[in-house]
């Protein structure tokens, strides 16, 4: 979902996720002639260390100045996504299971959106406004 919405500090990772989804839309037009299918997996919130790590380098990097209160609010948020009993997140086999689905489907489909949350927040990215889809993320990162 990192190519198709953000979240605040995280411009630099969004950007790497836009850019994917970019190349594959266009190397699925590329290679249909090959017969090869380009499949995207969206995931939602995957429970891993990588909130951790995330958070910790958040806060060695942005702890003081202009976005401190900031980036303590989003430090939170992630590093709450990497705890072993996070509710908000699904378990890393899915996205593996999800690979084996597609992989193995004779007709995949372009994205597969997965994990928690990936569909109800795709679908409030599309239904809301920029604002109200902006408030939405703010608190979701408690901001």
């Amino acid at each position: 979902m990192g190519g198709k919405l953000v979240t605040p500090l995280g411009g630099w990772y969004h950007a790497s996720k836009y850019a994917v989804e970019a190349l594959s839309d266009a190397l699925r037009m590329e290679t249909r002639q090959f017969g090869i299918n380009v499949v995207v997996v969206e995931p939602g919130s995957i429970r891993t260390e990588w909130g951790a790590i995330a958070a910790e380098t958040l806060k060695e990097t942005s702890s003081k100045g202009a976005y401190s209160n900031l980036a303590e609010g989003v430090a939170t948020t992630l590093a709450a996504s990497s705890q072993p009993d996070a509710k908000m997140t699904s378990a890393p086999s899915v996205i593996g299971k999800t690979i084996v689905k597609a992989a193995g489907a004779r007709r995949p489909r372009t994205r597969y959106r997965v994990g928690f949350g990936a569909a109800p927040t795709m679908f409030l990215r599309w239904l809301l406004p920029d604002r109200a889809f902006d408030f939405v993320i703010r608190r979701a990162f408690g901001i």
